[in-house]
């Protein structure tokens, strides 16, 4: 009898625990749609937030996108021309990196570099108690130190994402024609007739956008809430990069089957 009410209280606390983490990130959300108005009006903060978080960014990206293309056509290639189809080599490794692999692998990529970043500021400004000064000093921290973060990051992911996947095309171009010997003309033409700009890259382009909200809310929310210790910190960071990571994995999925499920 005793196992069982200690069951049932853990389960009651765990979902008490849920739950107010559900409320937290609503009231946080709240507040942040309420002091973006005030962001807008000073636009440079989130201009230097979009260097901050976009440009120090875009060696991985880069990198992770030419890496990404060269495997991608050495992969494909090796499957299709078994089956005689290596002619569509461009159309599958252009499908491939605009509509799953750049937003996702760019999402996961900002998530752990930028999202750590932000995390670990947001939560070395509240351990400092740099916060709680500017709410003294009758500034909101939503609005000037926030906010800006969040813009910036939601326009920097769908930039970084089109980035990654322009990369990773021309990566899978050089090996498919300069390595293997793959006919230019073709690689690019049936590239262009059957990617459609709005189905297949728009939809691409949509995704990122929801997956800049996702990482960056995280991070900021994470390092909002941390303990003001060192420990604190360094556990809000690791936090935000399994939560964002997990989430952009799992809300994929659901883009996926909501914009390709009819044909």
């Amino acid at each position: 009898m005793t196992a069982a009410i200690d069951k049932l209280a853990w389960l009651g606390a765990q979902t008490l625990g849920v739950l107010r983490a559900l409320g937290g990130n609503a009231f946080f959300c709240v507040e942040l749609l309420r002091a973006t108005p005030a962001a807008l009006r000073r636009f440079g903060l989130v201009v230097a937030q979009v260097h901050a978080i976009g440009n120090y960014s875009l060696l991985i990206i880069v990198a992770s996108g030419l890496a990404v293309g060269f495997v991608l056509a050495l992969q494909m290639y090796y499957a299709l021309v078994t089956y005689g189809a290596a002619e569509s080599l461009g159309l599958v490794v252009n499908l491939a990196l605009v509509r799953e692999l750049g937003p996702v692998v760019t999402a996961l990529l900002f998530a752990g570099r930028a999202g750590t970043s932000l995390t670990a500021e947001i939560g070395l400004m509240k351990a400092g108690e740099q916060l709680a000064a500017m709410e003294m000093m009758a500034v909101d921290p939503r609005s000037r130190v926030l906010a800006p973060r969040m813009l910036a990051g939601i326009i920097a992911m769908p930039i970084l994402a089109i980035l990654f996947s322009a990369v990773g095309i021309l990566g899978a171009w050089v090996v498919a024609v300069l390595l293997i010997g793959v006919d230019a003309g073709n690689f690019w033409s049936i590239m262009q007739a059957r990617v459609d700009v709005w189905r297949d890259v728009g939809n691409g382009i949509v995704k990122s956008f929801v997956f800049g909200i996702i990482c960056t809310f995280v991070a900021l929310y994470q390092g909002y809430q941390a303990q003001a210790t060192p420990e604190g910190v360094a556990q809000a960071t690791t936090r935000a990069v399994v939560i964002a990571s997990l989430a952009v994995l799992g809300m994929d999925f659901v883009l996926t089957a909501l914009m390709f499920s009819t044909p």
